[in-house]
């Protein structure tokens, strides 16, 4: 089968797809999947470069991609709810033990993965775990956003930018974001009240005393954000630790989220997609093959909403297929 993957840390010219690749057999707890699409992230770019390999020991070659929208072919045990022919989407990362995402066929773990938004394309689909459990983890779980109340979002325009948008104005509250000039309009059209142009405005100087502020830059971002705050305000931030001493001398809540994808989080964003309440913006899609630049486009580009990369099912996956089904048979 096909994979993209590295065998060195490094740029574009690390990642490779190969057409040897062994394929994924389903064991207990897991689910054998057919890839039809996959999600790119700020993650991948990451891995390419060896950010991680301080947190975690990480084995080459690696398989990238976390992110996935698909259709299940086997599932080992009946208990994970799956069946042959579920779309299903969620996640698969090397950072927790497994397979990336960037693959024809992978072996997923039955607790990151849900069944698909009815609504979605698999393109779509795939757009969405990371960024969207993000969003929701931040503003439902940790922020506990209601009606009327005041949220920043930074970079609005990015993949977990403007699913939140969409989440907060869904729960009633006045929002504001940072984009850069080119996307005003787009942060408006996803239902922004108030559109900050980062490259032209300092955000500081009219955000006072807000109830809520998610940060997805990081930097002196964060750390101007923390003033633009009212007393007890909440500040989510994916990338920045909380300041102690700031926190306390401003009483305020800080919060650095590390997202998880699990099932039930998956099952609630798929009931707002399908209500309709959350649009799946996608800035570009890319061939598996074309992997390397879709990654780099990820990180040099800041692209409106997401990318992905569509994964062909051609005759010969037919018979990959049956070679991997006939392993599964008991002897």
């Amino acid at each position: 089968m096909k994979a993209i993957q590295i065998n060195q840390f490094g740029h574009n010219e690390v990642v490779q797809v190969n057409k040897k690749m062994l394929s994924p057999i389903s064991s207990i707890g897991r689910v054998l999947i057919e890839v039809y699409a996959a999600g790119v992230n700020p993650f991948d770019w990451k891995i390419r470069e060896g950010q991680f390999q301080q947190k975690i020991a990480l084995r080459f070659p690696i398989t990238l991609g976390i992110d996935f929208s698909g259709v299940v072919i086997h599932a080992e045990d009946a208990a994970s709810g799956f069946k042959p022919g579920d779309e299903v989407y969620g996640q698969s990362s090397v950072l927790n033990g497994w397979n990336g995402s960037f693959a024809e066929f992978i072996s997923a773990d039955a607790k990151a993965i849900a069944f698909k938004p009815v609504n979605l394309s698999h393109i779509r689909a795939a757009a969405i775990p990371l960024a969207g459990v993000t969003a929701f983890r931040a503003l439902n779980e940790h922020m506990m956003l209601t009606k009327d109340q005041k949220i920043l979002i930074h970079g609005g325009a990015g993949g977990v930018g403007s699913i939140a948008i969409q989440l907060a104005k869904h729960q009633g509250a006045y929002v504001t974001t940072t984009v850069a000039t080119k996307d005003i309009r787009f942060a408006k059209k996803l239902g922004a009240d108030e559109v900050i142009d980062y490259k032209k405005a300092l955000f500081e100087n009219s955000v006072k005393e807000y109830d809520a502020i998610l940060d997805t830059i990081g930097g002196t971002v964060y750390k101007k954000s923390l003033h633009c705050l009212r007393r007890e305000g909440i500040i989510v931030s994916l990338l920045e630790k909380p300041i102690p001493q700031v926190i306390e001398e401003l009483q305020i809540n800080a919060i650095f989220q590390i997202t998880q994808v699990t099932p039930q989080r998956l099952n609630e964003l798929a009931k707002l997609i399908e209500q309709g309440t959350i649009n799946v913006p996608i800035a570009k899609v890319f061939a598996l093959d074309r992997a390397a630049d879709a990654i780099t486009y990820q990180e040099k580009k800041h692209p409106r909403g997401k990318v992905v990369l569509s994964i062909p099912r051609f005759p010969r996956l037919k018979q990959l297929k049956n070679r991997i089904k006939k392993r599964l048979k008991p002897k």
